[in-house]
């Protein structure tokens, strides 16, 4: 019952204060009220990062002095027989020219076929040595001497290869992987027949002692220096410093504008210098770019490549895929 005055009502107010008052619990010095379980401290924890445990150290790749001398050794052999061969190439000469670039082209399949390993990987070498004695025939005989030619048996070689390699089912399911690796053996096989091509143009044979100089000394230089310095390295996996690719490419240059200066017009040492850093670049990048395929065939599990064939990959395909190059630039540049 409520009282009726107000005082009476005062005096009840503060009396329900004080009651309210005492009942409620007190809070302690934590925060929490008194009476209340206190909780635990959380404990916070760093987050440890996980990929510490699962970083491996990447194993750094030996340099072999004496591989890399010997295949300087090869590289240099192998452009003094194509520049010999260029410039003993006469009229009624070209035969045994083409028969050198015949051999040549038979090691290039050899050591592609099995580094690239394309599905039917016989019949792709067996089509490849047909484009190759194809292109060297028709580099001797065709008149007027074109590259026209050598494009029909590149495309025929390239549709019969895939088709060969559509027979078997297992090899059907690869085809699309291998178009690439394919193209690249058939080219390089029908590019050594463009030396041929090369020497029955007025300035051709002057521009292949040019380019194929700055590819057989930037090679030379690169393998070299790697055998004495390999640094900076490029990579842990390849076994190459960017100190020889880049001093191959440099002395490769200055060697195709010095044999510029020498010889006749329409030759000087600027032009000279063009085509040798162009082919130097090409030849150079195809080289180590060989190196990191081989890498990554290690680095996936996979059985590595003949050793004879291994080493002799990169110089095969640097003065393969350079002899476009120096075609182009005699055609077009020189011209």
């Amino acid at each position: 019952m409520l009282p009726s005055s107000p005082r009476d009502r005062d005096s009840w107010d503060d009396d329900v204060s004080r009651e309210i008052a005492r009942a409620a619990p007190a809070r302690s010095s934590s925060g929490f009220y008194a009476g209340a379980p206190e909780k635990d401290p959380v404990t916070v924890r760093p987050i440890e990062d996980e990929d510490e445990d699962h970083d491996e150290e990447i194993p750094v790749a030996p340099v072999r002095r004496q591989l890399s001398v010997a295949i300087a050794g090869f590289s240099a052999l192998l452009g003094a027989g194509l520049i010999l061969g260029a410039q003993t190439s006469g009229p009624d000469a070209r035969l045994p020219y083409a028969i050198v670039l015949f051999g040549v082209q038979l090691l290039y399949i050899l050591a592609f076929t099995m580094a690239v390993r394309p599905p039917a990987a016989g019949t792709v070498a067996g089509v490849c040595v047909v484009a190759a004695a194809a292109a060297d025939r028709l580099a001797v005989t065709s008149e007027p001497a074109a590259l026209l030619p050598l494009v029909y048996v590149l495309a025929a070689a390239y549709a019969a290869a895939l088709v060969g390699q559509t027979i078997r089912a297992a090899d059907r399911a690869r085809l699309r992987d291998s178009l690439g690796g394919t193209f690249l053996v058939v080219l390089g096989v029908v590019s050594f027949a463009l030396p041929i091509v090369l020497t029955r143009k007025p300035v051709g044979t002057q521009a292949l002692l040019v380019c194929l100089t700055a590819v057989g000394v930037s090679l030379l230089v690169a393998h070299l220096t790697d055998a004495v310095w390999p640094k900076p390295r490029i990579a842990a996996q390849v076994p190459r410093g960017a100190a020889g690719i880049i001093a191959g490419a440099m002395l490769g240059t200055l060697a195709a504008a010095g044999l510029g200066s020498v010889l006749v017009l329409p030759f000087t040492p600027a032009k000279g210098a063009v085509l040798g850093l162009v082919v130097a670049v090409i030849a150079g990048l195809v080289d180590l770019a060989v190196n990191y395929s081989e890498a990554g065939r290690s680095m996936a599990g996979e059985a590595p490549t003949l050793w004879v064939a291994r080493h002799m990959q990169g110089p095969l395909g640097a003065f393969a895929l350079s002899l476009p190059a120096t075609y182009a630039l005699t055609v077009l540049y020189l011209a």
